[in-house]
């Protein structure tokens, strides 16, 4: 038995290695072609928003400052949203939904969470920037402008919010997935326990999503990491405007929307290629963060349910 354990371990590991390799790749194919704009922009590249586009390269400047501001702020508003329906469809599956009805709200999220993206993003176009343009940034406008987040006019309503709420849509049923498995996880000793001590519903499902916290931060973390790299729903709904602001109604750009529409004309221009890469390279990095640590959180707590 050990032979055969020792032999698989063997015919294993290439596999292992190859995508430990394959990772190493990547990371250093967007390390070498961000140098570049790295030796030209320094890490000013990362601290302008600036995207000057010239046929003669002294005159090219770049700064993806803005793109890395419309990934954190878009993605923030996504969790945001995220967090309350995810719970809310949790304990209602577990707890509340008859057992027929639970199979198929759980297929659904399933069949949403597998849904193309570009669906996602022509429905946020026909649909959810018209809606969300009269029902919410009109009025808020109207009466809020003098406030900085909702101070800029709602023209077209492809802006931040969009993307922050459609992303917010599209990443719902992962976060769920990973709060609703752990909220099922609870032995069943503990709800009778807190029910016998003449606790509500109400109160007791406050105690149980108590104690399955670091699920609930891991879920909303991968939910992050997932939309920050969000390209082309995000592509169509954010405006792709260079427009670094705090506002809620204005249009922006994201890591990703920046590098699928400069990506076709890139290669005429002779740094604009490097800088893309360049911005590339920070969502890299905090994709990897991100969901490193929805990760350990995860296992964190798988450990201690098992003990």
């Amino acid at each position: 038995m050990k032979r055969r354990q020792i032999n698989l371990r063997h015919i294993l590991m290439p596999f292992v290695v190859f995508v430990f390799a394959l990772f190493v790749l990547m990371l250093a194919v967007y390390v070498y072609n961000s140098m570049p704009i790295f030796h030209r922009e320094g890490l000013d590249i990362y601290l302008k928003n600036m995207w000057k586009a010239a046929e003669e390269p002294s005159k090219e400047h770049y700064g993806v400052l803005v793109a890395i501001w419309g990934s954190i702020y878009t993605s923030v508003i996504a969790i945001l949203i995220t967090l309350p329906l995810s719970l809310a469809y949790s304990v209602f599956v577990i707890d509340y939904a008859p057992k027929r009805v639970k199979e198929w709200l759980i297929i659904l999220s399933d069949v949403m969470a597998g849904l193309p993206t570009i669906i996602y993003g022509i429905w946020g176009v026909f649909v959810l920037v018209p809606l969300l343009k009269k029902i919410v940034m009109q009025p808020l406008h109207n009466y809020l402008s003098f406030l900085p987040m909702c101070s800029y006019p709602p023209i077209t309503g492809f802006s931040y919010l969009s993307a922050g709420v459609l992303l917010g849509i599209m990443v719902a049923p992962f976060a769920s997935a990973i709060i609703r498995e752990a909220y099922q996880m609870i032995p069943f000793t503990y709800r009778e326990a807190i029910y016998s001590l003449g606790a509500t519903r109400l109160e007791a499902t406050k105690i149980l999503l108590g104690y399955i916290k670091p699920a609930i931060y891991s879920g909303i973390i991968l939910a992050f990491g997932r939309a920050i790299g969000e390209t082309t729903a995000v592509s169509l709904v954010i405006g792709n405007t260079f427009n670094l602001s705090l506002a809620l109604f204005a249009p922006g750009y994201t890591i990703s929307s920046l590098i699928a529409n400069q990506f076709g004309n890139a290669f005429i221009y002779e740094y604009m290629t490097s800088a893309l890469f360049a911005a590339g390279l920070v969502l890299f990095a905090i994709g990897l963060v991100v969901n490193l640590a929805g990760i350990y959180l995860l296992r964190r707590w798988e450990a201690n349910v098992r003990l």
